[in-house]
């Protein structure tokens, strides 16, 4: 039977954080819902983000019936919802509805989700949602009309971005991403650039002092500001980075191809100069087939 209140998931939320939420609206828990639509449930629950929930293919069709969303739509915006086997279309045969909980290993988890866009997307209630960033994209939420920005599961909630305008510019920037390959190599370079205190260290000291004010509310805990929020401070030179490492050719540069391009990514990062230690990943790349 479908339910009476209208909860819509956000685009790539965790199932799990959706699944949550429609059941707090009725103030349920996830195991009383699922049990309701008579879904046999393996695995240890655990709330978003520790954990995420993989509905077979009837068990998602009867997700879908009871929310009033179509499956497509559901499939779409909940990147771990499995879609149905094709075989079950084609005999009407939907096989058993089974959902199973699993633990995420802290680099998988999703991050917390604009919390603006959560009201209204649950309006009877005030649960936090959970979503995972897309693939082959740094692991960051940026919700450029509501000015908050998530990049690590241990904050639980997103934080206030205003006082770092640069964030939204980069984002709004972005709209033809590097390569996952270039992202990557671009993302290690500036970790390391930031945990050695190297080339634009200065500049996201500033950032992330403007950030923690910004956000006096953020929970202590046994990271600290400055390791939860590396992905955000560093995330304009990340793309930065990302977008000149694309425009390399395959092969590795020569003398002066290396000086030429170091000359213009320091004028891209806004820098006087780049000269980067022998050690420095930069090399590496640059040197890489």
């Amino acid at each position: 039977m479908p339910g009476p209140l209208r909860v819509r998931p956000l685009p790539g939320e965790a199932t799990a954080s959706y699944l949550t939420r429609l059941a707090t609206t009725y103030r349920l828990s996830p195991a009383q819902l699922l049990d309701g639509l008579c879904i046999t449930v393996t695995g240890t629950e655990n709330a978003p983000p520790a954990a995420e929930i993989r509905l077979s293919a009837e068990a998602a069709r009867r997700l879908s019936g009871f929310t009033r969303i179509p499956l497509t739509h559901l499939t779409r915006a909940l990147p771990h919802l499995r879609p149905p086997a094709p075989s079950s279309a084609n005999t009407g045969a939907h096989g058993t509805p089974t959902a199973h909980w699993r633990a995420l290993e802290t680099a998988l988890q999703p991050l917390p989700a604009c919390t603006t866009c959560t009201i209204g997307r649950s309006p009877h209630t005030a649960a936090s949602a959970w979503i995972h960033p897309s693939p082959g994209l740094p692991r960051i939420m940026i919700c450029t009309r509501h000015q908050q920005a998530s990049s690590d599961p241990r904050h639980p909630a997103p934080l206030d971005i205003r006082a770092v305008p640069e964030l939204t510019q980069a984002h709004l920037r972005a709209r033809r991403p590097a390569t996952p390959v270039s992202l990557s190599w671009a993302s290690t370079i500036t970790t390391r650039w930031y945990d050695h205190q190297q080339h634009v260290h200065e500049r996201w000291h500033t950032r992330l002092h403007r950030l923690t004010a910004a956000n006096p509310r953020m929970p202590p805990g046994p990271a600290s500001c400055a390791l939860t929020c590396r992905e955000l401070i560093t995330y304009p030179e990340t793309l930065t980075l990302a977008a000149a490492l694309h425009r390399l050719p395959p092969h590795p540069l020569t003398r002066t191809q290396q000086t030429a391009f170091l000359h213009q990514l320091a004028g891209r990062l806004q820098l006087p100069r780049l000269a980067p230690a022998d050690h420095d990943l930069l090399w590496k790349r640059l040197t890489t087939r």
